[in-house]
């Protein structure tokens, strides 16, 4: 069964969770006779195609980008052409481009549609995005979407309940480096023996102005591991807060990473807007059995940290609660530990790799199956 993955950005030019879903997605289906390859946008694409893991990207150039959104007259063909040799076609929402590229290709392969977030920030041209976004969602053969709080707090998704599957992301910890002694040593050298870890791209609504907010006049060390656009913007706000144990570590490679959440005392995610939709470092953070501060948005956050199971979930934008509950958990250690103990029991029930990839396998076999008379499948 042949695959085809198409969205605004991928490995290598990006990083994000989005990236890293159809990433596992691509790699933990092979072993269930799914052959996944990519479609994405590049400012550079060069090679065009390129092997990543054990799957093929395909790069056409983005000719501008507009209010989050890339755009790519070459995408057009290029996606005839790759969608004509699949089976399905897996859509990665939101990005209104790929709503012209599937209705102007008219490429009739059945469709699954990961339905990653509301659209929060370009409100205004939401208004005008909205017939197209609802015919596009209209049109799709299933929706899949990573939480149950997603479904029931989505108002774009409420009218397409009825054919939408809830189907949560995972990880693979094999995957995961393994870190070397030495890496362990270095990392000993330059952060605190106890430390709050954030790890995810410095944007908008991660809500790390709220996190230094919290941390004024208190002495908790946090260690922010990631880029972004309002890097810095966050590092004036912590000098302006005479905030000292505030270390910005910027974008690091995954074995610093992998060692860092093995060595931070709990992981602090202070997301304060829906387009959090999951958090992917709140799942890292439950694999390494590490617990959780996060913010109740009505999204999967408080699906994968479960108030007072697995962490601690405050209101968004909330600095004072922020600081109690960072509080509350290096107070405790006990409590840290079974919070991590039961953080790391979740994700081996819910949120493996294996797991998702095997209920996204059997959406597409069912598809397959009911679409076969409509939509002739390839045979390869």
């Amino acid at each position: 069964m042949r695959i085809l993955h198409f969205f605004k950005t991928y490995y290598p030019d990006t990083t994000g969770g989005i990236e890293q879903v159809i990433f596992q997605l691509c790699q933990g289906s092979r072993s269930m006779d799914v052959e996944g390859q990519v479609l994405a946008l590049s400012p550079n694409p060069f090679p065009a195609r390129l092997q990543i893991g054990d799957h093929q990207v395909t790069r056409v150039k983005e000719n501008f980008h507009i209010a989050s959104t890339g755009f790519s007259l070459k995408v057009f063909s290029q996606f005839k052409e790759m969608a004509a040799e699949a089976d399905l076609v897996h859509f990665h929402f939101p990005w209104p481009m790929m709503d012209l590229v599937h209705f102007a290709t008219r490429h009739g392969r059945p469709t699954v549609l990961s339905y990653h977030s509301d659209i929060i920030k370009q409100r205004t041209l939401l208004k005008l995005y909205g017939p197209l976004m609802n015919q596009l969602l209209k049109s799709m053969d299933r929706i899949l979407v990573a939480s149950p709080n997603y479904l029931e707090s989505s108002e774009t998704l409420r009218p397409f309940k009825g054919k939408t599957t809830v189907v949560p992301y995972g990880l693979d910890q094999s995957a995961y480096p393994i870190v070397s002694t030495l890496k362990q040593e270095q990392w000993r050298q330059r952060v605190p023996e106890k430390f709050f870890l954030f790890v995810g791209v410095l944007r908008y609504y991660k809500g790390l102005d709220s996190l230094l907010s919290a941390l004024e006049g208190v002495d908790y060390p946090v260690v922010i591991l990631g880029g972004g656009p309002q890097e810095q913007e966050l590092k004036a706000q912590a000098q302006k807060l005479q905030l000292r144990n505030v270390l910005f570590l910027g974008r690091l490679d995954d074995e610093d990473k992998a060692c860092l959440l093995q060595m931070c005392y709990a992981m602090v995610f202070p997301s304060h807007l829906r387009s959090e939709a999951f958090g992917i470092s709140l799942l890292e953070a439950s694999m390494y059995g590490k617990p959780m501060i996060s913010c109740e948005i009505g999204t999967g956050t408080t699906y994968v940290n479960l108030h007072e199971e697995t962490g601690l979930a405050v209101p968004p934008n909330n600095p004072p609660a922020l600081r109690e509950a960072m509080r509350r958990l290096w107070d405790n250690p006990q409590q840290v530990q079974d919070f991590g103990s039961n953080a790391k029991a979740r994700f081996h029930k819910l949120f493996t790799a294996e797991r998702m990839c095997a209920k996204t396998t059997q959406v597409y076999r069912e598809l397959l199956k009911t679409a076969g008379a409509t939509h002739p499948v390839k045979t390869h």
